[in-house]
């Protein structure tokens, strides 16, 4: 198992720097001048130069990396270029608040979405088996903001129960106020659910029809013991994957959703640094989202590893 892993962390190290030098180039392509569009249209060279001069802009493009990339990995993301305020302290309460949001979701979806695709598996072809196909289907057809505005609608223009953003107040905590969450954890529990639930579905379903399965069919087995001894186990294996790689979708789709509900998280902080041609803090925010997604794989290859003994001697 600590091959499986050194093997594992090697892999995310080599990963994560190659999309630090994408992260990094695909900025440095972006046209414009990001000290020009902090200071605006009036502002006078001299004022422009000193500005390049404190964001580094005036460095070559590959010293510019090399102390952003040493920086970040001692922990140092440096500070925003708008604010002047360390990266780590406007980040940290975003990245909760979204942790908060996708811990949400996790915990409503992935139980239910394993429960109901286990049920419906091992009643496959029923009316409520292709009501809930056919369900899932439309949710993970229907893009996020699509999801988000229909509950705005529902849920706050026409019956008035919930707010229609989550913008909150300076020094309000999330918790403080936990009615600005319902929208946006229903909105991202839609679609995970929808993908868990479709996935188990189809695993249980190739489970149950296995040589396996069927022998303990046929030995007499009560087909409760069939499915929690040998086809639950054996479907569970590659939805661990789906499930964990959701955890990286989500940290990207939440960009899309708190920008719609204002949430204050790391996806409406990527749009803010965007907009503002903060490069320092959008390079440090991208960059901590790919890093969620490569350890929620790694999470995703040791859970799977555990319960597949033949994948750690892969």
């Amino acid at each position: 198992m600590a091959r499986f892993l050194l093997v594992r962390l090697s892999l995310i190290v080599v990963t994560l720097l190659a999309v630090s030098i994408a992260i990094f180039t695909l900025i440095e392509l972006v046209p414009g001048d990001a000290a020009q569009v902090m200071l605006g249209q009036q502002a006078t060279p001299d004022n422009l130069r000193n500005l390049r001069a404190q964001m580094g802009l005036d460095r070559p493009p590959h010293i510019r990396y090399l102390d952003w990339i040493t920086g970040a990995a001692r922990g140092d993301l440096g500070e925003s270029a708008k604010s002047r305020v360390p990266i780590s302290d406007i980040m940290s309460g975003r990245l909760a608040n979204s942790a908060l949001l996708a811990g949400l979701a996790f915990l409503i979806a992935v139980p239910l979405g394993l429960t109901i695709g286990v049920w419906v598996g091992t009643r496959a072809d029923t009316k409520m088996d292709r009501f809930l196909t056919m369900g899932g289907l439309v949710t993970i057809s229907l893009p996020e903001f699509v999801t988000g505005v229909v509950l705005i609608l529902i849920l706050s223009s026409t019956l008035k129960w919930l707010p229609s953003s989550s913008i909150m107040m300076p020094g309000e905590s999330i918790l403080g106020n936990p009615q600005v969450l319902i929208m946006p954890v229903l909105t991202v529990t839609g679609a995970l659910f929808a993908y868990i639930l479709r996935m188990s579905r189809a695993n249980v379903i190739e489970v149950m029809s296995s040589n396996y399965v069927r022998t303990a069919i046929l030995k007499g087995l009560p087909m409760r013991t069939v499915i929690v001894r040998h086809a639950i186990p054996n479907a569970l294996l590659p939805t661990i994957t789906v499930i964990a790689n959701n955890v990286g979708w989500m940290f990207g789709g939440l960009i899309i959703i708190e920008n719609l509900f204002s949430y204050p998280g790391m996806g409406s902080l990527l749009i803010s640094a965007i907009n503002t041609r903060d490069i320092p803090l959008l390079q440090s925010t991208a960059m901590v989202i790919a890093s969620v997604y490569a350890f929620s794989n790694l999470a995703a290859d040791l859970a799977y590893g555990t319960l597949n003994p033949r994948v750690r001697l892969a």
